[in-house]
């Protein structure tokens, strides 16, 4: 497998994008099923073994939730 580039990207999207492909997710994991996703032009395939975590961050009058998804391409 071809080695990719590193990436860190945060792409905001209107609040239907976002809800759409937040529900798309949830009934993958659900069902335990993978979930493939199209985040800044590119497509990624999150197998269903991948492990869930959720991130709270704080700082001064910002608070921050990160909903995590991890997995090892193979």
């Amino acid at each position: 497998m071809a080695k990719r580039p590193k990436r860190d990207i945060e792409k905001v999207y209107p609040r239907a994008q976002f809800v759409a492909k937040l529900r798309r997710l949830a009934d993958a994991v659900e069902s335990g099923k993978g979930f493939s996703i199209q985040v800044a032009g590119e497509r990624l395939h999150v197998p269903a073994h991948a492990h869930f975590s959720i991130e709270h961050e704080r700082e001064g009058d910002v608070d921050e939730l990160e909903l995590q998804v991890r997995w090892t391409r193979e």
